[in-house]
């Protein structure tokens, strides 16, 4: 498992990646389905967007049992470049709130009471499983680093199985998160992660 202070590097990381690969379709119809949601690819960034800004919300306001009452939306007018500057935005607040955090700190999440380093591995899941879907929807090829998908695993998912032959860490978080079945392993029609701190 990364240490505490790679999570903003690794965050950067995956939010470097996924805008780069969004913005290759900014072109195409974002009031389409996202692949897999019941979400059109506009509302699935909006989502991404105000996930990553609760995220840094929770760390900041360190709830013991509720989410936070701030919620930031993009422009449903914006174009689509200039939403994707708003994840970015999102996501960097996130990553500043990250590294600004002591070790000690926990805040409310359902899915477990999280420090820093499992808010960012939150981030970083949330940009990889929706960039997945948006990039399947938008007909844009694309796979996160083995990297950011083994350290979210290690993190957030500590009975995710082995990689079967032939797959890996993407394969393995794709299975976690109900959107894949590799070979062996029957679909996940429900899942969330573990956000404890282990």
């Amino acid at each position: 498992m990364p240490p505490a202070a790679a999570w903003p590097g690794l965050l950067a990381a995956a939010t470097d990646a996924c805008l780069d690969a969004l913005l290759t379709g900014a072109d195409q119809d974002w009031a389409r389905p996202a692949d897999g949601l019941e979400w059109t690819c506009r509302e699935t960034l909006d989502h991404l967007a105000l996930g990553l800004t609760g995220y840094a919300g929770l760390l900041i306001a360190r709830p013991t049992d509720r989410y936070i009452t701030l919620f930031a939306s993009l422009d449903p007018q914006a174009p689509v470049p200039a939403c994707l500057e708003g994840l970015r935005i999102a996501a960097s607040l996130l990553g500043s709130t990250v590294r600004d955090t002591p070790d000690e700190v926990r805040a409310w999440h359902p899915w477990g009471h999280a420090d820093a380093a499992g808010f960012a591995a939150m981030g970083v899941t949330e940009l990889i499983v929706h960039t997945r879907d948006l990039t399947r929807a938008l007909g844009v090829t694309w796979a996160p680093d083995d990297g950011l998908c083994a350290a979210v695993l290690s993190r957030l998912f500590p009975d995710a199985p082995a990689a079967p032959p032939g797959c890996g860490p993407f394969d393995v978080l794709l299975w976690c998160t109900g959107r894949a079945a590799p070979p062996g392993l029957p679909r996940r029609t429900e899942w969330q992660w573990d956000g404890t701190v282990r």
